[in-house]
This record gives C-alpha cells, sequence and structure tokens, in this order.
C-alpha cells in the first residue's frame, strides 16, 4: 500500500525503542527521509544505519535539550511522530514530588509542546503535515498508582486536539495513538520490577498483571510493537487525510469504555 510519503521528511523521537523503530521501518520503506532520535548515541547509530535514517542522540526533557536537536536537525520537516516518553515515578497519588510531576510533565508534554512551537509552522507554510503523539490507555482509564503518567499524556493529548483544532484546516493533522501494553523495554522493565518483588518469574507475573490489573484486555497477552507501528505509519501518512484529533486505541480492548 503506497503511504503516498515518499520523499518526505519526518522527524521520529523515541525511535530505538521498539514501537519507534517498527515505525522508522515501515516509514523508510516508504521513502521517507527520517531524522530519528533518542537517547542513547550507539544506539541511535544503530537504528539509523539499519533504516538509512540520520541519527542524532538527544535528551528532550528540557528546552534546552530540544532547541539543540532542532540546531542540529533543523526544522524543515512534513512530519513529526514524537515517542519519547517515561512512565514517571509510581505510588500514591498524594506522594508525589515536586521533582516526579516535572519528570513527567518535562518529558511526556513539555517535549511535545516545544516541538509542535518550532516545528509546526513551516507545515503551516506548506499547506501539508502530519504529528503523531503517543499517549496512552491511562488517558481514557488512568491507574491510581501512575497518576503523574496519566496527568501528562491526559495534557499532551489536550494539547494536540487543540493544535488540530486551530489548524487542520491549513493542512496540517495532528493525531494520538494510545497503546496499552505492548513488549517494549518499558513494560519489560516494570514487569521485571514487580517479578523481582514477589518472587515469581516475569511470564507468572504478566499473566497476574494481567488478570488483576487489565482484566478487559481479552486478548490476553502484551501486544506487540510491530501491531501499533502501522497505525502511528498511517496517520502519518497521505492515506490519513481525513483524520485529525483523534486518539486511536491500540490497546486490546484494554479500555473498558466504548470510545465516542
Amino acid at each position: 500500500m503506497d503511504l503516498g510519503l515518499s520523499g518526505r521528511r519526518i522527524l521520529i523521537t523515541g525511535a530505538t525503542g521498539g514501537i519507534g523503530f517498527e515505525t522508522a521501518k515501515i516509514l523508510a520503506d516508504a521513502g521517507v527521509r527520517l531524522t530519528i532520535t533518542d537517547l542513547n548515541a550507539d544506539a541511535v547509530a544503530s537504528a539509523a544505519d539499519k533504516v538509512g535514517a540520520t541519527g542524532l542522540a538527544s535528551d528532550l526533557s528540557s528546552k534546552d535539550g530540544v532547541d539543540a536537536l532542532l540546531a542540529e536537525a533543523g526544522t524543515d520537516f512534513d512530519g513529526l511522530v514524537h515517542l519519547a516518553g517515561v512512565t514517571g515515578a509510581k505510588g500514591d497519588p498524594m506522594t508525589m514530588t515536586e521533582d516526579d510531576w516535572q519528570e513527567a510533565l518535562d518529558i511526556d508534554f513539555m517535549s511535545s509542546v516545544r516541538l509542535v512551537r518550532h516545528l509546526g509552522p513551516r507545515m503551516v507554510e506548506r499547506g501539508w503535515g502530519r504529528m503523531v503523539f503517543v499517549t496512552s490507555e491511562n488517558v481514557a482509564q488512568p491507574y491510581a498508582d501512575e497518576t503523574v503518567y496519566n496527568a501528562a499524556k491526559s495534557a499532551l493529548l489536550s494539547f494536540a486536539k487543540s493544535v488540530a483544532m486551530a489548524h487542520s484546516g491549513k493542512g496540517l493533522l495532528v493525531n494520538c495513538v494510545a497503546p496499552a501494553f505492548i513488549e517494549t523495554p518499558m513494560t519489560d522493565g516494570m514487569m521485571e520490577k514487580r517479578a523481582k518483588a514477589e518472587g515469581t518469574s516475569v511470564d507468572e507475573t504478566i499473566q497476574d498483571f494481567l488478570k488483576e490489573e487489565r482484566p478487559f484486555l481479552k486478548l490476553g497477552r502484551r501486544g506487540k510493537p510491530e501491531e501499533v507501528a502501522p497505525v502511528i505509519a498511517f496517520l502519518a501518512s497521505e492515506l490519513s487525510s481525513f483524520v485529525t484529533g483523534a486518539n486511536w486505541r491500540v490497546d486490546g480492548g484494554s479500555v473498558g469504555s466504548i470510545n465516542v
């Protein structure tokens, strides 16, 4: 299927993780001129070599970090696929510290604001642009012990919707994808930490987690990065020309409510 992206320039953040790298492979195959970024320079170089992209290591947790990336990468992109993020601190919502809140907000929310501020105007000037942000099931179904993540990702969704409302009539389409419990380094770490605390194997921990905390995830397993990446690639493509302001769930049914 032709995504209509040959020759377009797209920036992917968080590109060495499972979902980011799978997305990069699809977009590279579609003829996109990719710039990819992530924290670890070696991992970025390796991923960039595999997909024929320009690879730049960056830390997007601060304004200075975003400015440094764009000083090197430039701002003339047709699309932004923003996957960089953290789950942040976990625990009782009333015990989260100022630093806990600031970390999640800076990485999961403010990085998006800062990137859009620089990249959006050029897309509007050109009359064509795509922005895809990764939110989470948590924006529709919050979990009490992930409150800083809930709030930061909800802020991101509201921001993306606002940008879509303001600029979609000018050719800039903005959407979000909301995965749930995908096989990524992030959820690997969560499950390994939980398994250690409970004295069980990781496989047993995953099954217990699904039963106890994700009862609506009827597929009974973690999703795979390659099951999320095609949705992101579609929303970044010419094929999504009548989709904007949406939050597409790729969650195996994990969210119990109807998506309206």
